[in-house]
């Protein structure tokens, strides 16, 4: 059997089982020359995300987009417009890419994700703002406008998906954040149901899952229990899965099921392997479930393809002896989810500050050589 029908055999389990393929990661030259259209066609893929870090890899990590830069620049363009103009052409280029996939699955799947800029994690209306720009801007339906998952987000995204913008929620890791942010999705669908709108609008909620095992173990480590090492992600994001079955079921969730809504799928992000000890696919292997999403670095994505394992719905495991050994240990979760929080905000913040200054230069420069040139 070839490399590639072993990959098409493995993801195409893997979608069987109820798991949609998304890539982590988005570039000119791979939507240009083919790569993501092979992955769709090929090996199952369904989905895109993208965030600040990405960009920052695709734009000042190649030469992709120099001419285009250059050019907007000596139209008079700032660093920001810049930006905003590469990253929504780069996901309209992607979601034509997956139309046919959002065509074949009636509209549930085949989405690209963009991001809002990190520093308005804190900041309602000016995130809602941005939604909709970005929404208006890519003017595609198998889009999706990230949403960081904070406190201040959830009325945004309440009123993103009343206004029918499909959302991916984005930064999550405490299950309890989770739950408001799943009520919110359901307070929007409730709104336009009451109003008599239609209900095809469409949300993920993203969980990172390798950043916990990179806390916890840290802390294990301190505490004398490396033993309990990589367990703690699993464990969370189980916990999280089980929830989600418990609010996407029942009466209120009924009423909207018939009324032709989704459900909002949970999304394992981050997972690819951070610790080189751990296997390379645990947090794909080990989160198997219906109606969730993982979304994989390139790299995780074909080391699935090539020796993953399919075993069962492993995300509904029960996770109560991995999360009580832990507290026994001394870890607070809830503590180490609020950590994380802060720091995933702060990293996307920096990743977009050091995108933007790395634009500023470019820009700069290609304003000097014109003008130098005159």
């Amino acid at each position: 059997m070839s490399t590639t029908e072993r990959i098409n055999e493995t993801l195409a389990k893997l979608t069987a089982a109820g798991v949609s393929v998304w890539l982590d990661q988005i570039a000119r030259s791979l939507i240009e020359e083919g790569e993501l259209e092979r992955l769709v066609r090929e090996d199952s893929l369904r989905g895109v995300t993208s965030n600040p870090s990405i960009f920052e890899k695709a734009i000042l990590g190649s030469d992709d987009y120099d001419d285009e830069l250059v050019a907007m620049a000596r139209d008079g363009l700032a660093a920001n417009e810049i930006y905003d103009r590469i990253a929504v052409k780069d996901v309209k280029l992607a979601t034509d890419v997956l139309a046919s996939v959002h065509t074949d699955t009636n509209g549930n799947d085949g989405f690209v994700s963009l991001e809002v800029a990190a520093e308005l994690a804190h900041d309602a209306e000016r995130t809602i703002g941005a939604v909709r720009t970005y929404w208006n801007a890519v003017g595609r339906p198998n889009v999706m406008i990230k949403i960081p998952g904070t406190p201040e987000g959830v009325g945004a995204i309440e009123r993103a998906i009343y206004e029918g913008i499909n959302v991916n929620v984005t930064l999550l890791f405490a299950v309890e954040a989770y739950e408001k942010i799943a009520e919110a999705y359901l307070r929007g669908l409730e709104r336009r149901q009451d109003e008599g709108l239609p209900l095809d609008v469409h949300s993920v909620a993203s969980f990172f899952v390798s950043r916990v095992d990179t806390n916890v173990d840290k802390k294990l480590e301190g505490l004398g229990r490396s033993d309990l090492a990589g367990t703690a992600a699993l464990a969370n994001a189980r916990l999280a899965y089980r929830r989600f079955k418990d609010i996407f079921s029942g009466p209120r969730w009924d009423g909207l099921r018939h009324g032709g809504a989704s459900v909002q799928r949970p999304l394992w992000a981050s997972t690819g392997v951070k610790n080189p000890d751990y296997p390379d696919t645990m947090y794909v292997d080990g989160l198997v479930a219906r109606d969730t999403v993982n979304t994989m670095p390139l790299a995780t994505l074909e080391a699935v393809g090539d020796h993953g394992k399919v075993t069962g719905p492993t995300a509904e495991h029960d996770p109560t002896a991995e999360l009580d050994a832990l507290r026994e240990a001394g870890i607070d979760l809830s503590q180490v989810t609020d950590e994380l929080l802060v720091d995933g905000v702060q990293q996307f913040e920096d990743a977009m500050t050091r995108l933007l200054e790395g634009i500023e230069k470019r820009r700069t420069a290609a304003v000097a050589g014109e003008n130098g040139s005159a």
